[in-house]
């Protein structure tokens, strides 16, 4: 079953809940940084995404990540 924006995006929010981030400041355009989330956090993520959506996140796309949007773009793209 392909993975749908709407799934991603409630995965990557509880994620992004779980290090630590606000619920009501999680939104497609909330930056990383502005989350408070830094790269341990986007490895885990990472992990999250490849365990759920059989997508592997590499170093080098934490630094494309740069919105809560980019991210759950990027795992739909390559969960499609």
């Amino acid at each position: 079953m392909p993975a749908t924006t709407t799934d991603v995006q409630a995965t990557v929010t509880e994620a992004l809940e779980s290090f630590g981030a606000e619920a009501s400041d999680i939104n497609r355009e909330a930056t990383m940084e502005s989350l408070d989330i830094d790269s341990l956090d986007l490895a885990e993520l990472s992990q999250i995404a490849e365990e759920k959506y059989g997508v592997t996140l590499k170093s080098a796309d934490a630094d494309r990540l740069k919105t809560v949007g980019d991210a759950i773009d990027l795992i739909v793209e390559r969960a499609g």
